[in-house]
């Protein structure tokens, strides 16, 4: 951390998905990583997020997107790790018996984290983003 920073960031709060299909969303997030939707208004109007832990996803629907937004929203552009709790193992054969096909040749790859080394599955959402499930490992 830089001490002539002008912001020291301590951690990520929320991020924002642009969706095509906000229930194929949420049906894919709830029902294969096991997050929870909510609905919330802000500004008058009805907002929706995923939430996990102590984090949240914030989705916006392609076209109907709220101000201030990124500069080049697009479905699919994503790519996102997710620390899971059960063994990427386990959750790769779920994933086969479950029909989502896991890219990387199928199985658990080894990969590089924020902390330390990952044991990590790929998979693609609805829109397309990439979307990593990982273990830590030491």
């Amino acid at each position: 951390m830089s001490s002539s920073s002008i912001a020291r960031t301590r951690s990520l709060d929320h991020l924002v998905l642009t969706v095509k299909d906000l229930d194929a969303t949420v049906k894919f997030y709830e029902s294969v990583l096991g997050m929870r939707h909510t609905a919330f208004t802000s500004g008058g109007q009805e907002r929706h997020a995923l939430t996990f832990g102590g984090q949240k996803i914030n989705l916006h629907v392609s076209g109907r997107e709220f101000e201030p937004k990124a500069q080049n929203v697009q479905p699919g552009s994503g790519d996102l790790c997710f620390l899971v709790e059960d063994s990427v193992d386990e959750v790769a054969q779920r994933l086969h018996e479950s029909g989502i096909e896991v890219l990387e040749g199928g199985g658990v790859v080894n990969r590089t984290g924020a902390k330390s080394k990952l044991r990590s599955v790929y998979i693609r959402d609805p829109d397309g983003n990439l979307v990593e499930l990982s273990n830590e490992t030491s």
